[in-house]
């Protein structure tokens, strides 16, 4: 058994959200994998250090950044065409740009709510509407949707975010079914808590304090999701078509002892 059905060597890939935490970590290891990657943010700054970060290190990929702000369909299409002229095509679509805030549902706003749902869902909606024509055109791809564990059970005050990531899971199994004559494979991920400097803020933990050979844990770290990322990107997960592979740890399993 060889490794080369899990490389994306000369693919073309757009991580979207990639300017930190796992689409950061995404766009580096395809990079280093032989990809051509395209760093893309709403902050121009960060993805051009991403992509310089890149072009600095020994990889046989290359990376460009582009500055795009998925919820606006204009930027998105311009995002596809700077791709295409860059490469030749898209092979790859990663939608990993997303946003949250925690609130009780009472105290979300309809802008709060509308903000959410936009990043997470719309976002996803546009990037993935407008490949499509292009990996049609080039004879297939994959499109690799990221929900969250709260997009399948919910999470506390977190209404908005878990309807926008359940929609996420939704598209992607409903999609698959429709772009598969295509040659199209959409697929999603649902990362539990994963050591990211949003998660950082939140609650105290670093990258560091996650201990990646440790079976007992219920933190994951970009890595690990890139892994799973670069997996159903690869020939090797050719089978997976419409599924959401879900990576939270250890499982939460509660007994109830009755007297």
């Amino acid at each position: 058994m060889t490794t080369e059905q899990f490389s994306v060597a000369r693919k073309t890939v757009i991580v979207t959200g990639s300017s930190q935490g796992i689409g950061r970590t995404i766009a580096r290891q395809f990079a280093a994998d032989g990809a051509n990657v395209v760093v893309t943010s709403r902050d121009e700054s960060k993805v051009e250090t991403i992509a310089a970060e890149i072009a600095d290190e020994t990889t046989d990929g290359e990376a460009i950044a582009v500055e795009c702000d998925v919820t606006n369909r204009d930027e998105v299409d311009a995002l596809v065409e700077a791709t295409v002229e860059a490469f030749g095509t898209v092979d790859v679509l990663i939608n990993n740009a997303g946003a949250s805030f925690m609130a009780d549902f009472d105290e979300i706003s309809e802008n709060g709510w509308r903000t959410i749902v936009d990043i997470n869902l719309h976002g996803t909606f546009h990037c993935t509407q407008a490949v499509g024509p292009v990996m049609r055109e080039n004879g297939g791809g994959v499109v690799i949707n990221v929900s969250s564990t709260a997009g399948q059970k919910g999470s506390p005050r977190m209404t908005h975010y878990s309807a926008a990531k359940a929609g996420v899971i939704t598209l992607t199994s409903t999609l698959a079914y429709e772009w598969a004559e295509d040659d199209i494979r959409v697929n999603c991920i649902a990362p539990g808590f994963v050591a990211t400097p949003g998660v950082a803020s939140q609650m105290g933990v670093d990258v560091d304090d996650v201990d990646r050979d440790s079976v007992s844990r219920r933190m994951g770290t970009p890595e690990e999701i890139a892994d799973l990322a670069q997996f159903l990107a690869s020939p090797a997960s050719s089978y997976l078509v419409g599924e959401t592979v879900t990576a939270k740890g250890v499982p939460r399993i509660e007994e109830t002892h009755e007297v």
